[in-house]
């Protein structure tokens, strides 16, 4: 497995890059092949480390971030959600991770064979920009937004993230 860390306005220690990567080789090699990629991202705010691990293998990609007061304590926490993701989704994902894995390690988990959708919506997405997207998100007290983006003419999902702060996400073909 590949690891990459990159520091956000912060220097980090060697001694933390060699941890890190040797506490992602042994978590979580189990459940992807050598060629799967992992980025750290690491950085401070205020007195608080945040550490955001994303881990991409067969086209699936697997993201936690969590903030703690120390950094070994994020990277703990962030690598058992990936863990955790996975495990509740294995049934789901399995075929796309190693399956050895599963029998072998997680046989007593119970498995999640199927998710309940309650509810179907449709709209009429029209052409926007990101702050009328926004706005509109805003008004309707949703946490997200789908819309047909005015510029490019691709959809495009707006959301709010728990800074408080607003992101797009943009389809981007492989």
């Amino acid at each position: 497995m590949k690891v990459t860390i990159t520091a956000k306005k912060m220097q980090v220690p060697q001694g933390f890059t060699e941890h890190a990567e040797q506490k992602i080789e042994s978590k979580l090699s189990k459940f992807f092949g050598d060629d799967a990629q992992a980025k750290i991202t690491i950085s401070e705010y205020k007195s608080e480390i945040i550490l955001e691990l994303t881990v991409k293998y067969n086209s699936m990609i697997y993201r936690a971030e969590r903030k703690a007061a120390d950094k070994y304590d994020a990277l703990d926490n962030v690598i058992d959600v990936i863990i955790r993701q996975i495990i509740k989704n294995k049934t789901k994902i399995g075929k796309k991770l190693k399956d050895a894995t599963f029998k072998e390690t997680y046989s007593d988990i119970e498995e999640e064979t199927s998710f309940e959708v309650i509810k179907h919506k449709k709209f009429v997405m029209r052409p926007m920009d990101i702050d009328e997207a926004i706005l509109q998100m805003n008004m309707l007290g949703h946490s997200f937004f789908m819309f047909s983006n005015a510029e490019t003419g691709s959809t495009n999902v707006v959301y709010k993230r728990g800074d408080g702060n607003y992101a797009v996400l943009e389809p981007e073909r492989e």
